[in-house]
């Protein structure tokens, strides 16, 4: 790592070594993990297959995703919206994402076996058949397109199933393994909740949706950066492009500083447009830890210092779920 920023171009040279030399490794398969998959399996197989494709699903992103749909749906309808809607929305986008999240394991099944964090996903440890992840894929996004389109309007329902093509083809089929732009192009998949509950509850768009969709926009890069930063030789060794991989500390550091400011920026513009002291005051707070956090990373890479990509990590997503039930709050405070 380089001691400070003028070492940034020998440190490009050796982080590209180290990427080229890297990827030609042997990979590192989770033994353990896959024989004590194997032992449940065989003691209760029906229970194990449905936590396998439960797994496919990825079940924790799928909560942060719910967590901006709610709020934007209470903006829109300026207080609770009606029950069903709230219901059809929230199954149908749980459904969505998993139908995204498994087709996504179908795809990089491949390299996700190369990787020490993925290497127990369930195709990467043969708990689940690359048939059955498609099927059960494919399934789940046709049920969810189906249940928001019927029970809502097929505005919503059109955006769910763009939503669902939009991580599949063009994140993971066409950028995932090609550009370290990768992540900043294919995040707009996961900004897509907002517009769908919005849709769900108006049946059309607006500004506030559209700020909203810019703010997880500008997050979603220093957030997933953070985390590559920690696995950056997982990604390395599977030969997947991210910004950690082929790009210095520094400059990576750079880029999330920036990503934040713009973050930051984009949650105070809504302030004006449709929320507001409350909402204001919130973003501003969150926002200050957010830069802070950002600019410690910063500080310590051009120290030649590991820094800590996953403190940052971890308050992104507590900083996205402060702002966006900072949005449902102001909302109540206001129209009540």
């Amino acid at each position: 790592m380089p001691a400070c920023e003028d070492g940034q171009a020998d440190a490009s040279h050796q982080v590209a070594a180290d990427y080229a030399g890297v990827v030609t490794q042997t990979p590192l398969a989770p033994a353990h993990e896959r024989r004590r998959a194997g032992t449940g399996a065989a003691r209760h197989p029906l229970a194990a297959t449905a936590r396998a494709y439960l797994a496919l699903t990825k079940p924790r992103i799928i909560e942060l995703l719910l967590v901006t749909t709610l709020p934007a749906m209470v903006l829109a309808a300026h207080g609770l919206p009606r029950l069903a809607v709230v219901l059809a929305t929230m199954i149908g986008g749980t459904l969505a994402a998993g139908s995204a999240n498994a087709l996504n394991c179908f795809i990089d099944r491949d390299i996700d076996a190369l990787m020490r964090r993925t290497g127990h996903r369930p195709l990467a440890s043969h708990q689940v058949s690359p048939r059955g992840a498609l099927v059960f894929g494919a399934a789940l996004g046709v049920v969810a397109v189906l249940l928001i389109g019927l029970t809502t309007n097929w505005l919503a329902g059109g955006l769910t199933a763009a939503a669902i093509g939009f991580y599949v083809v063009v994140y993971t089929m066409l950028l995932k393994r090609r550009t370290a732009q990768n992540i900043v192009w294919g995040g707009a998949a996961g900004c897509m909740p907002v517009l769908i509950g919005w849709a769900a509850v108006t049946g059309t768009l607006a500004w506030a949706p559209a700020v909203l969709f810019a703010v997880v926009f500008c997050w979603t890069p220093p957030h997933f950066w953070a985390l590559a930063i920690r696995y950056r030789d997982d990604y390395a060794r599977a030969g997947v492009p991210m910004l950690p991989v082929v790009a210095s500390p520094v400059q990576v550091a750079r880029q999330i500083v920036r990503y934040s400011w713009l973050t930051v920026a984009a949650s105070l513009l809504l302030w004006p447009v449709a929320t507001g002291w409350v909402y204001g005051v919130l973003a501003l707070a969150a926002g200050a830890g957010l830069l802070t956090e950002a600019h410690r990373l910063l500080s310590a890479t051009r120290r030649g210092e590991p820094g800590k990509p996953m403190r940052l990590f971890h308050l992104s997503n507590s900083y996205l779920a402060f702002v966006f039930v900072a949005v449902a709050v102001d909302t109540f405070v206001f129209y009540r």
